[in-house]
């Protein structure tokens, strides 16, 4: 039985408090970004002396302070990269 996605939401205080629900894994960690998997595909946070304050996969909340400079989403990608070259 698949399971249900968690809902994915972002709140941004004043820049440099960023709540993210819905996150199923933190990918990597540095002090100028955070890359992490969502149910709506990969979401990077960019920025300087970002630090992970509160982590709760179970429950799919993450919680990075420091200066957010940028939020970016990657496209989810069909299919392995022969599909791609050659699709």
């Amino acid at each position: 039985m698949a399971q249900e996605p968690l809902p994915h939401r972002l709140t941004l205080a004043e820049r440099n408090k960023l709540t993210v629900t819905g996150v199923t894994e933190v990918v990597s960690f540095e002090d100028r970004e955070v890359v992490l998997q969502t149910g709506m595909g990969i979401l990077t946070v960019q920025g300087s002396q970002l630090q992970l304050k509160n982590l709760s996969l179970e429950g799919g909340q993450v919680e990075v302070e420091g200066s957010v400079s940028a939020l970016v989403y990657e496209e989810a990608r069909q299919g392995g990269w022969f599909s791609r070259l050659f699709g």
